[in-house]
This record gives C-alpha cells, structure tokens and sequence, in this order.
C-alpha cells in the first residue's frame, strides 16, 4: 500500500490481521478502581478475559478517548517519514473519538500540505469497524488509490450490518442504554434484546426474544434476511463478551447455514464491553442495508 491506514482500537481487529496488514491502531483508555489503561498496545497480549472477570465482579468501569498526544505523535511520524493517512474511526454516534481524531487532522493537515490526510466516520463499532477496516485493506492491495479507498467505504459502510445480543440487560442500564424499569423486567422473563447500529451510527433494540439460544440464532436470522450475495464469498466478523463456546456455536451456524467460509472470531474491547458487559454477542457482514 502506498498510504497508511489508521483505525481505532474499538475495530477489535485480531492482532494477526494488525501485524500483517500493517495496521496503526489508536488505543481508547479505560478506568479501573481510577486506575488507567489502554485498550491496545501493539505486542502486548491484553486478558480480555479477566477484564470481563472484573466486570462480573461489580468493579467499576469507566472509558475515555484515545490520548490525542500520542495519536499526534503518530499521525506526525507518519507524516514526517512522506506517508499519506487515511483514519477509519469509530462511530460518531457513540463516541468522541472520531470528532476529536478529525481535528486533530485538520491540524496536521495544513502543517504537511503535501501530504494526503483522509478522514472517515465508518458509523460503525467493534467488528463492524474491523469489518470496514478489513475490506478497505484489500482493495488498497489491489492497487486503489487512497481516495478510492475512502471513497469504497463512504459509499458501503450503511451496508456494513452490525448484530449484537447481550445476556445480561443491567449493563445496558448502567451504560444509558434501556431503562432501569426495562432491565429489571427483562431480566426476571430471561428477555435478550436483539439490537442493531444503525445509519446515524447509534445502537437500537430492535427486538426482544426469551431465552440465549433464541437470541443468538436471531442474529443469524437477520444474516439471512439481508446479507448481499454471494453470502458463501463473505468476510463475516463475529466478537464476543468472554463467551467463546457461543461465539463458535454462532460461527459455526453461519458456516452451516450459508456455506461461509471465513469467520473471525475476537474479543470485544474494553472500551466498548465496559458498556454491554460480560455475554455481548455480535454479528458482522455485508448485507442490502443496515
């Protein structure tokens, strides 16, 4: 590629796809009993693990943007060294960052005039994002340009389907996502909410079935409702809440049912977990609309 490509660390990219694709990946912060961390750091093997342990355990979970000095640092060494950027970001409608990573640009941007800076609000979260992130490194492979690329994703992230469950609705609650009325009340009738990211990049409830299994096979459903054909040719993303056993029964649907081929699995970032908690379950792939 003759540009570099920089996302967030909310785009829950494997590190294997990180390394090979040459990825940069700003890390969000989170905040632990007041202490700081962040979400990625390049060669550091984070336990996603425990910090869904910690969360069951009632610790409190707060979250912040990336450090915009060290997204600076970045962006200006890339620049100094005659490369061109273009940024993927995180949905507008549920975060900061983007706005704040667009400024930062345009900054830098009448610093380096020479240089090509594009910025691009994918409206998408977790392996939505990746998602996005993953085609966009394949048709700068191919030969695109950096505005072609930037182009290709403006013209295709409201068709990049976004397909959670979460098992438990008290995290939602604490996050501002539903009502405390309608956690409580879900939780006693064992109701999962079946939600999506739509097109202004916002999470919505869609619908309510009874029971896990139900709602993981929602998920699935709504694959086979809209996904784009050929869906056995798909790129399908899948991330999880410390869930892996599900997470593979939801792979392994889509395997059987479509012919799919490749399924990624990865944890979902604390960044984005702190806020659907332990359990969140999430589909990606291609689909007619969102």
């Amino acid at each position: 590629m003759d540009f570099e490509i920089v996302t967030d660390s909310s785009s829950n990219l494997v590190e294997e796809m990180i390394d090979d694709f040459g990825l940069h990946v700003l890390p969000l912060t989170f905040m632990v009993d007041g202490e700081e961390y962040q979400s990625y750091l390049k060669g550091q093997h984070t336990d996603l693990k425990q910090f869904y342990t910690m969360m069951r355990e009632g610790k409190v979970i707060t979250t912040s943007l990336p450090n915009l000095a060290e997204s600076e640092a970045l962006m200006r060494g890339l620049l100094e060294q005659g490369r061109d950027i273009l940024y993927l970001g995180f949905s507008s409608g549920l975060s900061g960052t983007f706005e704040a990573t667009e400024l930062l640009m345009r900054d830098l941007a009448a610093e380096f005039p020479e240089r090509t800076l594009c910025a691009v609000d994918t409206l998408a979260a977790s392996g939505g994002e990746g998602l996005l992130v993953w085609h966009a490194v394949q048709r700068a492979r191919a030969g695109a340009s950096i505005g072609e690329v930037r182009d290709w994703v403006e013209e295709n992230k409201l068709h990049l389907a976004h397909w959670f469950t979460v098992d438990d609705l008290m995290f939602l609650f604490r996050g501002g996502r539903v009502s405390k009325t309608a956690a409580w009340a879900g939780t006693m009738l064992n109701i999962k909410p079946v939600m999506h990211v739509d097109d202004e990049g916002h999470l919505i409830p869609l619908e309510k079935v009874r029971g896990r299994k139900k709602s993981l096979n929602a998920l699935v459903d709504h694959m086979e409702k809209s996904a784009v054909q050929p869906i056995d040719q798909q790129m399908v993303f899948i991330t999880h809440g410390d869930c892996l056993e599900e997470a593979e029964y939801v792979a392994d649907q889509v395997k059987e049912r479509f012919g799919v081929k490749e399924v990624v699995i990865n944890y979902v970032d604390p960044v984005i977990g702190a806020h659907s908690g332990p359990g969140t379950m999430a589909l990606f792939f291609l689909a007619d609309k969102r």
